[in-house]
């Protein structure tokens, strides 16, 4: 897309979208293959309690873990998907024992595995002015 600026208007306008924040970070897309991480889970946790402590706390435990790539706190039945990247599925069993079944106040845990990615995340529909 033009816009018709010319460089330094044009990093000007760059400096302040990313000083508002409409420009949060700039980043690689790195290939979770190529890197031996084939395995893709979407998991759906279930609270026992919503207490601001226990959200707190799952909270925090989602990010400490590395291979929990997104997390999001949902409205509906289910109160967070966690998407993981992980090697194997034995690798993914490992985890799940020793890191998201140790999370306080999970009722339900409901794992599904994504066998191909039809569509990669793509930039954000941005609205023409």
């Amino acid at each position: 897309m033009r816009c018709r600026l010319s460089p330094s208007p044009c990093l000007r306008r760059v400096r302040q979208l990313q000083e508002s924040g409409v420009i949060e970070r700039y980043t690689a897309v790195v290939s979770a293959g190529a890197v031996g991480l084939p395995i893709t889970a979407f998991v759906r946790l279930t609270l026992l309690s919503h207490t601001s402590a226990i959200v707190d706390e799952i909270e925090q435990r989602l990010r400490a873990i590395p291979e929990v790539v997104e997390a999001y706190l949902l409205a509906g039945d289910d109160d967070y998907l966690v998407k993981i990247v992980i090697a194997s599925f034995e690798a993914y069993e490992d985890l799940l024992r020793r890191e998201i079944r140790a999370i306080p106040s999970l009722a339900s845990i409901k794992t599904t595995f994504a066998f191909a990615v039809t569509k990669p995340q793509s930039p954000l529909p941005m609205p023409l002015h």
